[in-house]
C-alpha cells in the first residue's frame, strides 16, 4: 500500500493543494453565497474524488485494499455530482451532505494510516487529517443551526488544514519513494 501511495505522491499532493486552495478561496470571498459555495464545494468535491479514484485505478491488483481509496474517491464524486444536480438545495441540506462526505473521507483515511504505521514514518498526518475530516463532519451535525457565514469559514479552514496535512504527506511519500528507490539501486548494484 505505501508503494502505491508513493508512486502516486504527487496526486496527494495535489488534492492538498486543491483543497487548501479551495479553502482560501472561500475565505476571501467572505460573502460567497450558499449557492455559489454549493458549486463551489461541488467542484472541489468532484475533482478530489476523481484524483482519489483514478489513484486507486491506477494500481489495481497491486494490493489487497486499493478498493479502500476507490472507496474514498466514488464517495467523492457521488457528492460532488450530487450538489450540481440539485443545486437550489437548502444549506441544511447541503451541510449534511458535506458532514456525510467528510465523516466517510475521514474514516477511511484513518483506516489506512493505521495500515501504514508498519511501513512509514509520517503515517500520523493521513490520520490527522482523517480525524480532522471526521471531527470536522461531527461539528456540522452537531451544530446545524450555525449561520451560513460561520459554515464558510469552517469549511475553509478545515479545507486549509487538510489540504496542508495532505500535501505534507504527499512530499514525505515522496522521499521514502526516493530513499527506497535509493536502496534497491544500491542492493541490484551490489
Amino acid at each position: 500500500m505505501v508503494r502505491i501511495l508513493a508512486q502516486n505522491w504527487w496526486m496527494i499532493a495535489l488534492r492538498g493543494l486543491i483543497a487548501i486552495l479551495f479553502g482560501v478561496t472561500a475565505f476571501v470571498w467572505l460573502n460567497i453565497t450558499v449557492a455559489a459555495l454549493v458549486l463551489l464545494f461541488g467542484a472541489y468535491l468532484l475533482i478530489d474524488g476523481l484524483f482519489a479514484a483514478i489513484a486507486a485505478l491506477r494500481n489495481h491488483g497491486e494490493r489487497e485494499r486499493w478498493w479502500v481509496l476507490l472507496l474514498e474517491g466514488l464517495a467523492g464524486i457521488a457528492a460532488g455530482v450530487l450538489t450540481f444536480i440539485w443545486p437550489g438545495i437548502t444549506a441544511l441540506v447541503l451541510l449534511y451532505l458535506i458532514a456525510a462526505w467528510a465523516i466517510v473521507t475521514g474514516v477511511f483515511e484513518i483506516m489506512a494510516a493505521i495500515r501504514l504505521r508498519k511501513e512509514i514514518t509520517g503515517e500520523w498526518l493521513l490520520a490527522l487529517s482523517g480525524l480532522a475530516s471526521v471531527l470536522f463532519g461531527l461539528i456540522l451535525v452537531v451544530q446545524p443551526g450555525a449561520g451560513a457565514l460561520a459554515i464558510v469559514w469552517l469549511i475553509a479552514a478545515y479545507a486549509i488544514v487538510f489540504g496542508i496535512l495532505l500535501l505534507a504527506l504527499g512530499f514525505r511519500l515522496r522521499s521514502w519513494r526516493d530513499t527506497a528507490d535509493s536502496k534497491r539501486e544500491v542492493l541490484r548494484t551490489a
